[in-house]
């Protein structure tokens, strides 16, 4: 079972915000654009870059989404107590 990840994610305060991004984005829009210009996280910077990091690192949902989901899958929305996320996963290993 994979104990690290490399994921990408966009955080919005709604489903429907979320929804219409991830329309967006199965529409070939870049997903890095996207991050920087809605995500409410601190990572949107980065184009949505959460880096590498441990199983149990993020917040259970999310978590849960990254380490069980398909890579290179946009996901979600995915629902934490911090909003909607999209979560694309870059690698596990």
């Amino acid at each position: 079972m994979a104990k690290r990840a490399c994921a990408l994610h966009i955080l919005v305060k709604t489903e429907a915000e979320c929804l219409a991004l991830k329309k967006q984005l199965a529409g070939g829009a870049d997903f890095h654009k996207l991050a920087k210009k809605h995500s409410t996280c601190p990572s949107g910077k980065r184009g949505g870059d959460l880096g590498e990091f441990k199983k149990g690192d993020m917040v259970g949902s999310v978590d849960k989404a990254v380490f069980s989901g398909p890579e290179l899958t946009i996901q979600g929305p995915v629902k934490s107590r911090f909003g909607y996320h999209l979560i694309k996963v870059l690698y596990r290993n």
